[in-house]
């Protein structure tokens, strides 16, 4: 409510006279000409200190305010997509962590971020799903609903879905909103390794131990299609950005890449030496740059990719040109393999973060594949089957 001068000066005048000031009263009264009543000494009773306690809470308020948009102009200037270039050594991530998150009574299988709020969610061996705020460290709630080890967890674009996987050999569908099992899907014969919801969100994609790759539709839970041709444990499946090709890895050495229309294997690449544990797809904003990187031949299109990498226990990292199925670049490690590949949100072009393992000692490296150059980091704690990044965050999950 905006004040008159007549009705700010009343305001005034009862300050004055319910403090004592009865001097000053008589004489501010005089000088403002007011004509104070007491109808007006009760409207205007403590009206003042009330304003003055709100004008100091909106002042804190602005300082607030204030500090965080200058914390925000300074993320921009040095590490926004179009702000300063800052060496690839300031973004490797450096001890000692933000958070400890307990409270799992197994070990942890997946950690990925919630692709809109500040919130994680882990899976666990120990059968269940929980949901974590990472801006607070704080545990928010579990779900409940498996009967054996959660082995993948999937978001929708808008994080309004989550889909499970399990060695229940069920994948579960839930609403991330109510917090409630909305569908689960039976089909496949063993263990369920992966999981993954389609670009489009329509439909899910699962990876087994039972050799086989499976969609399945979310409004019906129906599987509409089946993909064979791996020859051991499926370990993991993921879509590409478009939602038309499907990327698969597994024991059998080989990693395969599926026409999503057709069901047909449009590439076999082969050149691992042991089971291959992971897979993940360059993003398109990538593409330029490894083709520069690696000398990639432009397809007739004009537009180079699509990219893959693979991480296998043979201790290599593997980046496809999916289109000729040539293997463009190896990352040797000499005594660590790859579990999990994740593509960074940083200013430079390409960040490839993946996790290893080796006895009982974790080990994340973060790879700069920037002009053909590459640079690590070691984070040690326990053994640590999972890791995710999102923009400013890095999380990393550590077994018992």
């Amino acid at each position: 409510k905006i004040f008159s001068v007549q009705n700010r000066n009343e305001t005034i005048a009862d300050y004055l006279r319910s403090n004592g000031y009865e001097e000053a009263y008589s004489v501010f009264k005089k000088e403002a000409e007011l004509d104070m009543n007491e109808e007006l000494d009760k409207k205007y009773a403590g009206l003042l200190e009330k304003k003055w306690t709100s004008v100091i809470r909106l002042q804190k308020k602005v300082m607030e305010l204030e500090s965080k948009l200058n914390e925000a102009k300074e993320e921009f200037t040095s590490g926004g997509p179009l702000g300063q270039k800052r060496d690839p050594k300031e973004w490797i991530p450096r001890p000692p962590e933000k958070y400890a998150l307990s409270g799992h009574r197994s070990p942890v299988t997946r950690v990925i971020f919630h692709p809109v709020f500040s919130v994680m969610v882990s899976a666990s061996e120990d059968a269940t799903i929980k949901v974590w705020d990472y801006e607070t460290g704080d545990f928010e709630r579990t779900l409940k609903g498996h009967t054996d080890s959660v082995q993948d967890i999937s978001f929708d674009h808008s994080g309004k879905l989550l889909a499970s996987c399990s060695a229940d050999m069920t994948i579960k569908l839930w609403d991330f909103q109510g917090f409630e099992c909305i569908r689960t899907m039976h089909g496949h014969d063993h263990n369920v390794s992966s999981v993954a919801i389609m670009p489009n969100g329509d439909h899910i994609v699962s990876a087994s131990r039972d050799k086989t790759i499976k969609m399945w539709e979310v409004q019906t839970g129906y599987c509409v299609k089946t993909f064979t041709g791996h020859r051991e444990w499926v370990r993991m499946v993921r879509p590409n950005q478009d939602g038309t090709l499907i990327a698969s890895c597994s024991n059998d050495q080989t990693v395969r890449v599926w026409v999503v229309a057709t069901k047909e294997c449009k590439a076999e690449l082969r050149e691992h030496e042991h089971v291959v544990e992971c897979i993940s797809w360059a993003p398109e904003s990538s593409y330029s740059s490894i083709s520069e990187a690696t000398g990639s031949e432009t397809k007739k299109s004009g537009k180079p990719g699509p990219f893959l990498l693979s991480g296998s226990r043979d201790k290599t990292i593997k980046m496809w040109d999916v289109s000729t199925g040539m293997c463009l670049m190896t990352l040797v490690s000499l005594h660590f393999y790859c579990v999990h590949i994740f593509w960074g949100q940083m200013p430079f072009d390409i960040l490839l973060n993946s996790l290893n393992y080796f006895s009982d000692v974790e080990v994340v490296v973060v790879e700069y594949l920037y002009k053909g150059s590459t640079k690590q980091s070691v984070l040690r704690g326990g053994w640590n089957p999972s890791c995710c990044i999102s923009k400013n965050y890095i999380c990393t999950v550590e077994g018992k």
